[in-house]
């Protein structure tokens, strides 16, 4: 039976973030990806103006209702979660958690603190910061913050590695084991790093910089499946955070010229599996 993964985030018609970016992304590497989308828009909101609507809490617990009556949640290895709506919606996805885990204990919770970006700020309901904080982040098992959504969370300004596996190290003594910090441009100006930080060690992948303008959506989204997905597979943080970089610089660098703003997902999908140039690990 392959992997299961329970996705709770957004989802857009036209482009590739959330669910959208997530879904497919698990099922390329051969997992199994249940989609439960927060909001349903006509197109990332960064395009500038968008249609479509939040869904109520009420819409996720009634969805997992239905998968829990049916036994399905116990086949679940992992609840990935994204771009929340509000705060009420972060904890019916906390809820789901707490369900998955009961009936599989083994499951993992990986968390994406979707919440601002450098340059944009933040663009998400002010009760949704504090959900991460006080109740996301103490049951997450990973964690995958970008630098900005770092600093927000720990009250920090990280400008070098070393603070940044301290804010990381800051967060994960509320309860995660792995932190994913993504979007790293502190030390070379032509490079751009990840970061697996756990509370011992540390690894880096390190990768050029592609200076695109705008870059695309959805990067975000696509690396937490990316990292979630490889780290189901063979448990390996290096490797994981290696496969995971190294997939998502190939798509980047893909980025079709007439959809700037969008992550050429398909037509690029075979990297999502064998990327074209591997950047390996190097522990920090």
């Amino acid at each position: 039976m392959p992997l299961q993964v329970l996705s709770i985030q957004s989802h857009v018609v036209a482009g590739h973030v959330g669910n959208d970016a997530a879904a497919f992304t698990l099922q390329r590497l051969g997992i199994e990806a249940w989609a439960i989308h927060t909001v349903q828009f006509s197109n990332h909101t960064g395009h500038g103006a968008w249609t479509g609507q939040a869904f109520a809490a009420a819409h996720v617990r009634e969805l997992v209702d239905g998968l829990d009556a049916r036994g399905l949640l116990g086949r679940v290895d992992a609840v990935l979660s994204g771009y929340l709506g509000s705060a009420e919606t972060g904890e019916a996805i906390a809820d789901a958690v707490r369900r998955v885990k009961a009936r599989n204990p083994r499951a993992l919770y990986c968390c994406d603190p979707v919440m601002g970006d450098v340059g944009r700020g933040v663009f998400v309901k002010p009760d949704v910061p504090e959900f991460f904080a006080k109740t996301a982040l103490g049951m997450a098992d990973i964690i995958t913050p970008n630098v900005f959504e770092l600093a927000l969370l720990t009250g920090s300004d990280p400008q070098t590695h070393a603070d940044l596996i301290a804010a990381a190290r800051t967060l994960l003594k509320r309860g995660a084991r792995i932190a994913l910090v993504t979007s790293a441009r502190t030390e070379a100006e032509y490079s751009i790093a990840t970061l697996a930080v756990t509370a011992d060690t540390a690894w880096t992948v390190r990768t050029p910089y592609l200076p695109l303008n705008p870059m695309p959506n959805g990067m975000g989204d696509c690396i937490a499946a990316l990292f979630l997905g490889r780290y189901l597979q063979h448990r390996d943080i290096a490797l994981a955070l290696s496969q995971a970089v190294s997939s998502l610089f190939a798509l980047v660098r893909g980025t079709d010229a007439a959809m700037p703003r969008d992550l050429n997902l398909i037509a690029m999908q075979d990297q999502l599996v064998n990327p074209a140039r591997q950047f390996d690990a190097e522990i920090l």
